[in-house]
């Protein structure tokens, strides 16, 4: 049973939320403001974060970037802001998903099973579990969901590694952003705005892997396409460390 930490300062929705969710299987614990789930975090050690934006005491901006900087579980964001660039700020910040409200409880409850499944598997089952996909020093191990550059561990949220994946384990081939949104986030777009969501996390991953983000050499973009990784090849787990 997942344990999903719901942040909200609205009394009515996290009782909604709590009661919708435990319906379905999940074990659900709740906070009022950002300062009193940071304590709930670190007690509890939930496996997802459903976080509200407008908040007292520390709202989802800050809780988000507080969270992220111990921790990359998964976050899904609720926000009342209509404008689309104040959504993209949480993903910026570190936020796997967002939901603008009001929204429907199964559409949560979709994203979250989405988001937590996602972690359980590879994006390509046919990529060898015991392989390590590498393309000059980067290096990624299939097999423990890690990254180095180099020597050094590259830390990704589960949502960024599963990212990599998919387009490491098509390298050579161009993915379009609604492809990437269907495989990584299970849902195809309704509106213009949800394709923003891909390539907010692409730009967060060049940040991680590339020497110059803003001159990539790995994650190339196709335009009027999506995305397309260097073509990579499939090592064998004691050649490459």
């Amino acid at each position: 049973m997942e344990k999903i930490l719901v942040v909200d300062d609205e009394a009515a929705v996290r009782r909604i939320l709590q009661t919708r969710l435990s319906m379905v299987g999940y074990e659900v614990i709740t906070a009022g403001d950002g300062e009193q789930a940071l304590k709930v975090f670190a007690e509890e050690d939930p496996d997802l974060v459903v976080l509200d934006v407008m908040m007292p005491n520390g709202d989802g901006y800050f809780t988000c970037k507080e969270l992220r900087k111990e921790s990359n579980v998964p976050i899904i964001m609720l926000t009342a802001l209509g404008d689309v660039a104040d959504r993209i700020t949480g993903l910026q910040i570190g936020a796997d998903d967002y939901l603008v409200k009001p929204f429907s409880p199964k559409e949560l409850e979709a994203r979250i099973n989405t988001v937590l499944r996602r972690l359980k598997k590879n994006v390509d089952a046919a990529i060898p579990p015991s392989g390590v996909m590498q393309v000059g020093q980067l290096q990624i191990d299939t097999n423990k969901r890690r990254v180095y550059m180099g020597n050094e561990l590259v830390r990704l949220t589960g949502r960024e590694y599963n990212l990599l994946e998919l387009l490491a384990s098509h390298s050579g081939e161009s993915i379009s952003r609604t492809e990437i949104l269907k495989q990584i986030w299970g849902y195809a777009p309704q509106r213009h705005g949800d394709l923003r969501v891909v390539d907010v996390h692409v730009s967060r991953l060049r940040g991680k892997i590339e020497s110059d983000p803003k001159n990539p050499e790995l994650i190339i973009t196709e335009r009027g396409t999506g995305y397309l990784f260097q073509r990579a090849k499939v090592v064998n787990k004691a050649q490459a460390c």
